[in-house]
């Protein structure tokens, strides 16, 4: 099929060759031979009247036409992909389809077991691929990598829409048999202690980081880690804080010798959300998801009040 006397298939090239910057790695994915991908953008290369990809020592670099192309060319290929795959109904009973979902580690601890309970107790068939979030977990939407990410709201991007799942408290856990568990946590506690603090991987900061630079808390940060589970498990034997999700530090202090302490400074909440694709709001399949995750909401919350309810 052709366009403006282009024909439409080279795009699908060309996106792959814009993502991977590699005609080999790019022809190995398109199950292709490097010579007709060679060919492919000898071809684009002179509709365009540009290189758009040059080689610069031994990577190739994307010219400045074909980084104002790059985003224009993935977005027809996703709006074209999510009207051809989409189907008028969705049964998770028959269904082999796979959901590629980005989350957190916490999310991964807190949320996703339910979920997955839920969806085997109705017999579904389908599967799920969780997955690591990114730097900048709106380009997982716009390239069409993931069907839904489940993230803070503050970084959900304002060009696709989004549903709150829940909010999070944060509050301090410590050793059991540490001196702070003895003594109370103050406000000039929590500034002298050690800290150990999340850093995502892929990402800036943390929510709680976050807060803490804007609001100008500082902390003596003694361990870094990129795990929001693990966090919780370094402060054992030491005298260290770690600010955790409330949820996170109910489920850990069953198994661990934690004491959990409320933070001494008002936090703001985190309102944890999820999103999708603006071309994929009507997607029977990812209706049937979003519904699913908000399920699992309400049973996650059974039982952390349950476990909260022991622990006061």
């Amino acid at each position: 099929m052709r366009f403006n006397k282009l024909d439409l298939n080279l795009l699908v090239a060309l996106d792959a060759l814009f993502r991977l910057r590699s005609v080999s790695r790019a022809a190995e994915q398109l199950h292709m031979s490097q010579s007709a991908l060679s060919s492919s953008l000898a071809r684009l290369r002179e509709y365009f009247d540009d290189e758009l990809l040059v080689q610069v020592g031994r990577q190739m670099e994307l010219t400045p036409r074909a980084e104002l192309l790059r985003e224009a060319v993935r977005d027809v290929l996703v709006r074209v992909d999510t009207t051809i795959t989409a189907m008028p109904s969705f049964d998770a009973t028959q269904s082999d389809r796979e959901f590629r979902i980005f989350v957190s580690d916490f999310t991964m601890a807190v949320l996703m077991p339910h979920f997955l309970a839920l969806a085997q107790e109705q017999g579904s068939t389908v599967r799920f691929h969780l997955m690591p979030q990114t730097r900048q977990p709106q380009r997982t939407l716009e390239q069409g990598d993931g069907d839904l990410l489940v993230v803070p709201h503050d970084y959900c991007s304002p060009d696709h829409p989004d549903e709150k799942l829940f909010e999070e408290e944060f509050c301090c856990v410590v050793w059991d048999q540490s001196r702070i568990a003895r003594n109370g946590l103050t406000m000039e506690s929590y500034a002298e202690a050690g800290h150990v603090v999340m850093q995502p991987p892929g990402m800036d900061r943390s929510f709680e980081h976050r807060f803490m630079q804007e609001t100008g808390i500082a902390r003596k940060v003694e361990v870094n880690t990129y795990s929001f589970l693990a966090a919780a498990y370094l402060v054992l034997g030491t005298e260290r804080i770690a600010t955790v999700h409330r949820r996170l530090a109910l489920q850990v202090s069953r198994g661990l010798p934690l004491k959990i302490l409320p933070l001494p400074m008002p936090m703001t909440r985190m309102t944890q959300s999820m999103q999708w694709h603006k071309y994929r709001t009507q997607d029977p399949g990812l209706l049937w998801l979003r519904g699913l995750l908000k399920q699992a909401v309400q049973r996650m919350d059974a039982a952390i009040n349950a476990a909260d309810s022991m622990h006061r």
